[in-house]
């Protein structure tokens, strides 16, 4: 087994650690010959905002990570939809997506009651979920994760190394800025239901796919140096919302 790096101790199951002290980033990434696993305390390498806040009520605390997934992915013709799509090279958990549905009855204006049909779109309502400078936020069990790309990971990627992370099918995440563009575009004209308004980037369905608009597909993924590959990008979806790859780790 290959060790990359030996900066985190504590392996198992993502579950809340009850440690109540100063929290470093601490990671580590190990290869067999069919499994890569990034264990984390979930902690970033990078400054984070105040939690709780307006948005967010939660507040940060250390994980136990172990995200594990096929070291020789294979891409399928079906995408597999996914909640947790990937983790970050310094351990923190990729979770565009959001359980939140427009909800006129709630306080907040939203809540886990789907009945509306529509979804919020975690960086398109950013302040009404409390995400910090990063595009990321806490859950109720403390796990700090990302919903758009963090500008301090974007700044570390140079024209030799662009990945930024592994998806939950084992194919690698990628950052190259305007080079990948998505094939997704709000729709035009107003919605047809309460909340009512015109499609803004609020919810997720204010987006539609169109094949061919940019060069990534329906899940932000394209070939790159002959190998299928992800990408986090600028604009919606900003990470990919399913994946291709035939063995998907579920990871809550």
């Amino acid at each position: 087994m290959k060790i990359k790096s030996l900066a985190f101790a504590g392996l198992g199951v993502l579950a809340l650690a009850t440690a109540a002290f100063a929290i470093s980033n601490q990671v580590r990434v190990t290869e067999s010959s069919d499994m890569r696993c990034i264990s984390s305390n979930g902690y970033p390498d990078h400054s984070i905002g105040q939690f709780p806040n307006s948005g967010n009520p939660h507040s940060i605390s250390a994980q136990s990570i172990q995200f594990c997934v096929t070291a020789t992915p294979e891409k399928t013709s079906r995408a597999t939809e996914v909640e947790t799509v990937g983790i970050a090279e310094n351990g923190v958990i990729i979770r565009p997506g959001t359980a939140d549905y427009y909800d006129a009855s709630s306080p907040r204006g939203f809540s886990r009651d789907g009945s509306s049909g529509w979804n919020l779109e975690g960086m398109g309502a950013s302040e009404l979920l409390g995400l910090d400078q990063n595009n990321a936020h806490v859950d109720q069990r403390g796990l700090y994760h990302y919903h758009g790309v963090p500008p301090t990971l974007a700044a570390t990627v140079t024209n030799e190394d662009t990945r930024i992370g592994w998806a939950a099918d084992g194919f690698e995440i990628h950052y190259v800025g305007d080079n990948a563009r998505p094939s997704y575009q709000l729709k035009s004209g107003t919605r047809s239901t309460a909340p009512g308004g015109t499609y803004d980037g609020t919810y997720n369905e204010d987006f539609e796919y169109v094949r061919g608009l940019g060069n990534l597909d329906e899940c932000n993924g394209a070939m790159l140096n002959g190998t299928y590959t992800y990408f986090a990008t600028d604009t919606y979806p900003f990470y990919p919302r399913c994946l291709y790859g035939s063995q998907v780790t579920v990871f809550r």
